[in-house]
């Protein structure tokens, strides 16, 4: 069946056409494309090959939910014929990616009126995504009404393994409760994708490996994987914990926010912000939340130091996860950074050695945007670098779907 998995980000829609089965592998992707920086002055509609833009084009896209509208017609009048669907009958399920499931889904869950009152309650637990995908749910059944079956899958549904001492704070645990805080965990479309193709490669059961999965870009997270099971990760009740990421700050001490509300006379939402959208790479470095861009001015001290920063946090986790799991198989790099970006991969590596994961130099840098290990072949630990494939993930948990 094709599938049409939907994937709204802050301020960006992704979306892939996916010939898939249940009970299948991840299936093949027939067409995938996005619409980015909604509702800014040159916002663009763009065709993948792969994950290389292959077509651009200027468009105005006023919110989220006008980028659905959009998507839609542009199938409708066959501009994805060349791919072998004819319209919107040619789609017959669509799969929505939700951030933050919090403990109200255990699992890819059938779109009604009860699951978006659901969803709506959700938002403030993930301001920059749930939102956006709740508009882009409410077009898409405005659009296709009750035809289609629309499919909710959840970031956080498969950190839920997590055991309590891992995912509880240390909170006065009626106050915790009461309030459903706790760890969620973010990006479990990324990593459970990086840990299924991984196994794959290895061509050995999930049951006999551990992993850690490093998702890499502007939102970043690492996930530590045990026997198949997810039993930590960095993010936490929200997307902001964990990682320095491209523009969040990732871990602090919780005493600096409410010194910066006293000292800067800032009230909560400006503090968020400034949390979520002015700091990590782009507040330390002053120029650029794109590592690409960073590499390119190393000779900036702020711009080493933003990449030092990040590196170095990367690296601790990945020593705090190898004692949580007693050990772990390979490391896996994957999303935007981790797949694209050979320095910042040498930066976390280089110090690794002890734990076994020498690094392959020729090879890390020769692997971008493809399959591969980095490591030498006598390393205990083997890093890889996997492209994560979401949309194929949200097409596989929407074919498996009953």
């Amino acid at each position: 069946m094709n599938i049409l998995s939907l994937n709204a980000g802050s301020n960006s829609l992704k979306f892939e056409i996916v010939a898939a089965e249940p009970d299948g592998d991840f299936g093949q992707s027939l067409l995938a494309g996005a619409y980015d920086d909604i509702g800014k002055p040159g916002s663009a509609f763009s065709l993948w090959e792969g994950k290389q833009i292959r077509h651009k084009e200027p468009i105005e896209i006023r919110d989220h939910g006008h980028a659905t509208e959009l998507l839609f017609d542009w199938i409708e009048r066959g501009g994805a014929r060349d791919h072998g669907i004819g319209g919107m009958a040619s789609i017959k399920r669509i799969g929505h990616r939700v951030v933050h499931g919090a403990d109200r889904f255990s699992g890819p869950a059938r779109i009604t009126v009860q699951v978006l009152d659901q969803l709506a309650e959700l938002q403030d637990l993930a301001p920059l995504h749930n939102a956006s995908a709740l508009q882009v749910i409410r077009a898409a059944r405005a659009r296709a009404g009750s035809r289609l079956p629309m499919v909710a899958v959840f970031d956080t549904v498969f950190h839920q393994t997590i055991p309590d001492e891992a995912a509880l704070y240390p909170l006065p645990l009626d106050l915790a409760r009461r309030h459903r805080i706790r760890r969620y965990g973010f990006h479990g479309l990324s990593h459970r994708y990086m840990m299924l193709r991984y196994a794959q490669i290895a061509k050995r059961p999930l049951t006999e490996f551990n992993l850690i999965t490093l998702h890499l870009e502007g939102g970043s997270s690492a996930a530590a994987i045990q026997r198949g099971k997810s039993i930590d990760t960095s993010m936490g009740f929200t997307p902001l914990e964990g990682l320095m990421m491209g523009t969040r700050s990732g871990d602090i001490d919780p005493a600096i926010v409410t010194y910066l509300m006293r000292k800067e006379n800032l009230d909560s939402d400006r503090v968020e912000n400034l949390l979520n959208k002015n700091s990590g790479l782009l507040g330390v470095s002053g120029v650029s939340a794109d590592t690409r861009e960073l590499v390119k001015r190393l000779s900036n001290q702020s711009v080493d130091l933003a990449l030092n920063m990040f590196c170095y946090r990367v690296r601790k986790y990945i020593g705090a996860y190898l004692a949580a799991l007693g050990g772990a198989e390979a490391i896996v790099f994957g999303g935007g950074i981790g797949e694209n970006t050979p320095p910042v991969r040498e930066r976390i590596c280089e110090s690794l050695a002890w734990c076994g994961a020498v690094l392959d130099r020729p090879r890390n840098n020769e692997t971008i945007d493809c399959e591969g290990p980095i490591t030498t072949l006598e390393s205990r630990v083997q890093v890889w670098v996997i492209p994560t494939q979401e949309g194929l993930m949200l097409a596989r948990e929407v074919a498996n779907w009953e």
